[in-house]
């Protein structure tokens, strides 16, 4: 019997990356990456070409087609950093660039307004209040500020979506990234919210919703001339990466918490019922019947990858230097929030503050503080988490960073919790190709079977007990500097500070 397989492509926020999976074993034949760059053209603002999603994708699935003949390609799956919003006219044609998730914060205004006009209803309907990470505040933003952009959209992407869209002609929107729509999307009916839609996205065709693993629509004989892919191909709807990186692990079981490593550290929490809090997201599950809690920190790659640029040095180097600094980074404390802060403090105006600096101190000191520092991030959010009713029972590591020791066993000592590392780090692609194989029937039921866990880190007591004491002064230092902070920010937006 010839062996099959399945194709997943994940558009990321510094690359995306493609896989081919044998659809029996999990066995990764092939893979390739294409690394990219966001856009910041103002303070505030991220963005991105949707048609680049498109082109990387045909990048990726020509290179991993030629890596790899013997295998038959059965189904195709996708997945995307999100809640984005790519707003396209009715033939998929973008009218502006990509407007990315939470790190892109230029609708702080169009927040403010709505919360005031719907109010508490939005919790209610949505799960969470509206926070830089909804997508339809942004929305809104292109409709006041760029009209003529707005008065070419008929549709509503996001980059899963798009590629879908691209492949197939079909416009839907899985239930887990429309959850992240609010206040479009009502998480307890799973259903649009016809009046809040006419509202702030009037004028824009609705997507058919859908669930991650369902079939979306077949390959066109356009994409196939595109790719290289067979026409009639089945491609699911596929979600968000976050989501789709926990069901590469196997994280989306009731009392499962999927941390991903990446340039941004992601938490989702999953259970079998809605739990809400007000500094966190909540949110529909990738699999029907379940539902997440789920929080982000702004940076964690992004701002290691920073002092790695700073200082000219490398990865390996700087965890090198790392490992000589002992806990507490020799009397170093850092707040990680160099791009804003998600959750769970919600600030936009949050910015990187770095105490007790010396000049004893080393790049090796500065570097561990970084680390610990997003440590101190995650534990922020587990804590906010369980006092909402999030039960935790599992920690499941994944992302770029998972392949990293030191700044795993930073993470299990700073918040006493051990972590499970899977055998296959590939992330949401590989997740992605494990739901198009369910969806044609060719995978097993569960993907522990694919990817079975192969190590655990523990936390380290003595280091526990020195990190519970340094955490009490790292939510303090936010506290004491927010007002500085905050007169900073005022000052770098001002026109005298430009001048």
């Amino acid at each position: 019997m010839s062996r099959t397989a399945t194709l997943g492509v994940d558009i990321g926020t510094s690359s995306s990356k493609g896989v081919l999976t044998d659809t029996a074993t999990g066995e990764v034949l092939a893979t390739a990456v294409v690394e990219h760059a966001v856009q910041r053209p103002r303070e505030g603002h991220v963005e991105m070409d949707p048609q680049v999603w498109w082109d990387e994708f045909v990048h990726l699935t020509k290179e991993l087609l030629a890596s790899e003949t013997q295998a038959k390609i059965i189904a195709v799956g996708v997945s995307g950093m999100g809640p984005c919003v790519a707003l396209t006219d009715r033939a998929g044609l973008p009218v502006r660039p990509a407007i990315l998730y939470g790190v892109d914060t230029r609708a702080t205004a169009q927040i403010t307004r709505l919360s005031a006009e719907l109010g508490a209803a939005i919790a209610e309907v949505c799960g969470s209040r509206l926070t830089s990470q909804a997508a339809g505040p942004k929305v809104a933003w292109v409709r006041e500020e760029e009209p003529a952009a707005y008065a070419r959209a008929s549709r509503l992407f996001m980059p899963a979506s798009f590629l879908v869209n691209r492949l197939t002609g079909a416009y839907v929107l899985d239930h887990q990234s429309a959850s992240q729509c609010t206040p479009l999307y009502d998480i307890n009916e799973h259903t649009w919210r016809e009046d809040w839609w006419e509202l702030i996205a009037p004028g824009i065709e609705k997507p058919t919703l859908a669930w991650a693993g369902d079939i979306a629509g077949r390959i066109t004989d356009d994409a196939a001339s595109a790719t290289g892919l067979p026409t009639g191909l089945p491609v699911i709807a596929g979600t968000i990466d976050a989501w789709t990186e926990a069901v590469s692990v196997d994280a989306h079981r009731d009392g499962d918490l999927m941390l991903m490593y990446g340039t941004t550290m992601f938490l989702v929490a999953t259970g079998a019922k809605v739990i809400r809090t007000p500094s966190m997201w909540t949110t529909v599950g990738a699999f029907e019947g379940t539902h997440n809690l789920a929080g982000g920190l702004a940076t964690s790659g992004a701002l290691t990858a920073w002092i790695k640029d700073l200082t000219g040095s490398d990865y390996t180097t700087l965890l090198q230097e790392a490992e000589q600094s002992p806990a507490g980074s020799n009397g170093l404390l850092m707040l990680p929030y160099f791009a804003g802060e998600r959750t769970p403090i919600l600030d936009p105006n949050a910015r990187g503050v770095i105490a007790g600096l010396t000049l004893t101190h080393t790049r090796g000191d500065l570097y561990r503080a970084a680390l610990e520092a997003t440590a101190f991030g995650v534990r922020h959010n587990i804590e906010t988490m369980r006092m909402a009713g999030a039960k935790i029972s599992r920690v499941v590591a994944v992302g770029g960073g998972a392949r990293g020791g030191l700044w795993l066993q930073i993470v299990s000592d700073v918040t006493n919790l051990p972590q499970t590392i899977p055998a296959t780090l590939v992330g949401a692609s590989y997740g992605a190709a494990f739901l198009a194989a369910q969806a044609v029937h060719a995978a097993p039921e569960s993907m522990s079977e694919w990817n079975p866990a192969v190590d655990l880190i523990t936390p380290r007591a003595q280091h526990s007990r020195f990190y519970d004491d340094l955490f009490v002064q790292y939510t303090d230092l936010y506290r004491l500097t927010k007002p500085i902070v905050h007169t900073l920010v005022n000052h770098q937006t001002s026109e005298g500070a430009s001048q």
